[in-house]
């Protein structure tokens, strides 16, 4: 099992510590209702350390990243960030990632850490194939430590530790600045939250540094550690997708709602594009749909979505009670008669049937 360079951190701070995608991370700190409304409010701090890191360069690196994603990386520009994702060549999805475009001819791809190896062992081959000299992927995943500083007070307390002015950077956008007197850390607006903030990307050496700044900067809004539990409501209140529940190797971006990430132009052609083409323009037997539970009862993955008769008619992928909203909610894919908004479900748990609808995402509206 992995450490990040904060464990330590979380130890002393008494986390229940937990395996999660062969690393050794903190599940909660104080609770996950508490941890959950200090991001919604103020400023909280996630270690994401976990995730993967790998670096794409050379002449030829924009060209493939245009084959092995589904969004349009040719409206990148240097700091901009596109999310996307890695059609499998079976109508599914490898994974959902981050692209960074550092410039023309550096690119980094942040991807999730129970898909590491798979991620890199896919590109690898993907790039022999496409024709990448040796050295033009790289790996750097055991390097890099990363915070996600995420809240409405984030990027002003972030201010304190850089002379660069980040409160006005628009969404998925990144500088590489001198942060506490470390050098080349990358800042980017983004985050899994809802809330706003930022995820800030050091070399490992300089991880307890900045832990110690970040804490400190953030005392007198606060600040708190945040654990993965707290992570996973505050995604999932914003219908956020979740690699392993709510996508994976099954499921196509089009079903999944990520039509918005899959771009058919002309000049662009990438893994799976023929055939989620025809999925776009003749239609998919099922959706990803969010729904509130009507009914008194908490959703989990797995569950059986059913009509009023009790036939299946999709399963759950998501499911939680919602602290910011005291709702339980979810999300599944469903049969498409099924997903017009406002349509009545039923959720079989512990082999009752409980009312729930279907309702437009995100379900928190800030």
């Amino acid at each position: 099992m992995k450490h990040t360079a904060f464990t330590k951190f979380h130890e002393e701070l008494g986390a229940k510590m937990v395996e999660f995608a062969g690393y050794y991370m903190p599940l909660q700190f104080e609770g996950l209702i508490k941890e959950h409304l200090t991001v919604r409010k103020s400023v909280g701090v996630f270690d994401v350390s976990h995730m993967g890191e790998v670096w794409v360069k050379g002449p030829k690196a924009m060209d493939f990243i245009q084959w092995v994603t589904s969004n349009d990386a040719s409206k990148l520009y240097d700091g901009k960030i596109q999310y996307s994702c890695f059609p499998n060549g079976k109508g599914g999805i490898v994974d959902d990632l981050l692209v960074y475009r550092i410039n023309s001819e550096t690119y980094l791809l942040v991807i999730n850490a129970a898909n590491i190896e798979k991620d890199w062992n896919w590109l690898v081959e993907k790039g022999k194939e496409f024709g990448l000299d040796e050295g033009e992927l790289y790996n750097a995943s055991d390097e890099i430590a990363q915070l996600a500083v995420q809240g409405p007070l984030a990027l002003k307390t972030m201010q304190k530790l850089t002379g660069e002015p980040i409160e006005d950077m628009e969404y998925y956008t990144f500088k590489n600045l001198n942060f506490e007197g470390v050098q080349d850390v990358i800042l980017s607006t983004t985050g899994y939250t809802g809330s706003g903030g930022c995820e800030i990307y050091v070399a490992n050496e300089d991880a307890p540094k900045i832990w110690k700044a970040v804490f400190e900067a953030g005392e007198e809004f606060g600040i708190k550690p945040i654990g993965l539990a707290a992570r996973d409501t505050l995604r999932l209140e914003m219908g956020f997708c979740l690699y392993g529940n709510d996508i994976n190797d099954s499921t196509s971006p089009i079903e999944a709602g990520l039509g918005w990430i899959t771009k058919f132009t002309e000049e662009k052609d990438f893994i799976d594009k023929i055939y989620l083409l025809k999925q776009k323009e003749e239609g998919v037997i099922r959706r990803l749909r969010g729904f509130e539970m009507i009914d008194r009862g908490i959703p989990r993955q797995h569950y059986e979505i059913c009509d009023a008769e009790g036939n299946i008619i999709g399963e759950v992928t998501s499911g939680t009670m919602a602290p910011s909203l005291n709702q339980a909610i979810g999300m599944g894919y469903v049969n498409v008669p099924f997903t017009k908004f406002d349509t009545e479900i039923y959720i079989k748990v512990r082999n009752k049937l409980l009312k729930a609808k279907v309702v437009k995402l995100p379900f928190y509206k800030g």
